[in-house]
């Protein structure tokens, strides 16, 4: 069964991007995956010092609530990241958790090690929900920059032929009235399970 991990990136609870990150995860339910949320906002996670103990042996020093992210990204066979756009890339909370992955990075280029999964695990692969409330011809360019990046270091194959990017949309549950977009939400988790 493959493990689908949805991360809520978004600070705002039972928003556009949690409506269309629950409905992806109906998809990849219904496709037969298992899957996992994770609502970033909340959890104390702090930014990434730079101390580079991770060169050591590719674990961080640093003890706070995300060992349980990393723990979820290590369970994964397929990362979901749904999330606004702020200031034409990730919300504060979404790119402390991309920086804190440095430790993965470091054991992949550093220590030459590769990413801690069973030898028989499935391929990964990850896929991005973005939304944005103008209509600008290059929105989502900063966060795709920034996952290509992510994605590589937590050993994920990025499927950007899957991304959902949705602009003009910002009011608190106006992706509600798009029906479009909540089934494109729903195929797109039913097509990133069936990879």
């Amino acid at each position: 069964m493959v493990k689908v991990l949805g991360i809520m990136g978004s600070p705002r609870r039972d928003g556009n991007s949690e409506i269309l990150l629950s409905r992806a995860l109906e998809g990849a339910a219904a496709a037969g995956a298992e899957v996992k949320r994770i609502r970033l906002a909340g959890l104390n996670i702090s930014g990434c010092t730079e101390c580079n103990d991770c060169y050591e042996d590719g674990s961080c020093s640093t003890a706070d609530d995300m060992d349980r992210v990393y723990a979820a990204l290590e369970w994964a066979d397929r990362i979901l990241l749904s999330s606004p756009i702020f200031f034409m890339g990730l919300p504060s909370q979404t790119k402390a958790m991309v920086d804190r992955t440095q430790r993965y990075w470091a054991l992949k280029y550093v220590l030459h090690k590769p990413f801690p999964r069973l030898p028989e695990a499935p391929p990964r692969y990850g896929s991005f929900i973005g939304v944005g409330a103008t209509k600008g011809k290059r929105l989502f360019d900063g966060a795709i920059l920034t996952l290509r990046y992510f994605f590589d270091a937590i050993g994920a194959e990025p499927r950007e032929d899957l991304y959902l990017l949705i602009r003009k949309v910002d009011e608190k549950g106006e992706i509600m009235e798009r029906a479009a977009e909540l089934d494109a939400a729903y195929k797109m988790g039913k097509a990133l399970a069936k990879l």
